[in-house]
């Protein structure tokens, strides 16, 4: 795929833009008073591979907590700002590598040259967001409703304010809760701009139905070549977001995080247990780093075909098992001890890696 061209910003030490890789973001979901929650829930984040943290800075007393938050991670950490410009002048001098704002929800145009004079004194960049809750009153008026042409307009009505105070390190997101409007929208706004585009659906939902509207739409922008660093909204634990997100990124070849699992969806003709095998899989593979494309195959049929184009499979028989690597069968063993032999295996490539 030919990804869409764009400047790049620097989000603490993440380039976003220009040819980057596409990084995974999530948010807080604890009170940023709590100034431990907090940590507790980035350093999950950051093991997960979460890359950028946004936080909520919703009033001045948290812009101390806030502080003591950015000091004490090496995740870059963006401040999510609404109404009150000083909040965002505070964040900014308290460490943030970026601050998220709707210009248009700032105030006047002299709030936003305050905003824009102290991220040009800190060389933070700004995300605008636009969101199809937060439309401007004159654009819902025209159109009734938060369609794709709004938020579009809005995006670019809010870049120019940016733009006329010489500010043009930004990064832009436009999301609305519905899948097609919000691929519409980044599709009508992307040939006008030639900023890094945050992409995601906002309040996307469950981790299941989340995960499937998330999919489809972060999958459909990204194949466009639209798309330079994803959130995932889920009402559930962040480090989901980071997993669908990661896994959404594999899934289209555009990074390599660690194995990736190829398993069948099973039929009448399944020779072992695959789900149960295929858990158990995930289970002993979820700690390596290297990329690798694991397979698990239920029987004769599919199985030692698409096993031996995996970097290592497990294929089931008639009373036997195979473990395949690299195209070849490495070991013949009894069902019940497929596990355990595979596991031997893979501490070996860990290991060596």
């Amino acid at each position: 795929m030919i990804r869409r061209k764009t400047i790049k910003i620097n989000v603490g030490n993440v380039v976003v833009g220009g040819n980057a890789p596409v990084s995974v973001q999530s948010m807080t979901k604890t009170d940023t008073g709590d100034v431990d929650a907090t940590l507790r829930q980035i350093g999950e984040l950051t093991g997960e591979g979460c890359e950028i943290i946004r936080v909520a800075v919703k009033n001045s007393s948290e812009l101390k907590p806030f502080r003591r938050i950015v000091e004490k991670t090496k995740m870059p950490v963006v401040a999510d700002i609404h109404f009150d410009y000083r909040l965002a002048v505070g964040s900014a001098e308290a460490g943030a590598s970026c601050i998220r704002i709707n210009p248009g929800n700032i105030g006047s145009p002299e709030k936003i040259k305050f905003v824009v004079d102290c991220l040009k004194k800190h060389r933070i960049p700004m995300r605008i967001g636009i969101n199809s809750g937060s439309l401007e009153p004159e654009l819902l008026k025209r159109y009734k409703r938060p369609v794709p042409e709004a938020l579009a307009q809005s995006a670019i009505k809010n870049i120019k304010l940016v733009e006329k105070f010489g500010f043009h390190s930004l990064k832009i997101s436009i999301k609305s809760t519905s899948v097609r409007d919000t691929c519409e929208a980044y599709r009508l706004l992307a040939p006008k701009t030639v900023y890094p585009f945050h992409i995601g659906v906002t309040e996307a939902g469950t981790l299941f139905s989340g995960t499937i509207k998330s999919a489809v739409g972060l999958g459909s922008l990204l194949l466009d070549g639209i798309g330079d660093t994803i959130r995932v909204s889920l009402t559930a634990n962040p480090v989901e977001e980071v997993r669908v997100a990661r896994e959404i990124l594999k899934s289209l070849g555009l990074r390599k995080f660690g194995p990736e699992i190829i398993s069948c969806p099973t039929c009448g003709r399944k020779e072992i247990d695959v789900e149960k095998i295929t858990i158990g899989v995930e289970r002993i593979v979820s700690g390596v780093k290297k990329a690798l494309t694991v397979a698990v195959m239920g029987c004769s049929v599919n199985g030692p075909g698409e096993a031996r184009e995996a970097d290592i499979g497990i294929a089931g028989g008639k009373n036997i098992g195979f473990i395949f690597k690299n195209g070849r069968i490495i070991k013949k063993v009894k069902p019940e001890k497929l596990l355990d032999e595979f596991k031997k295996i893979i501490e070996r490539i860990n290991k060596n890696s």
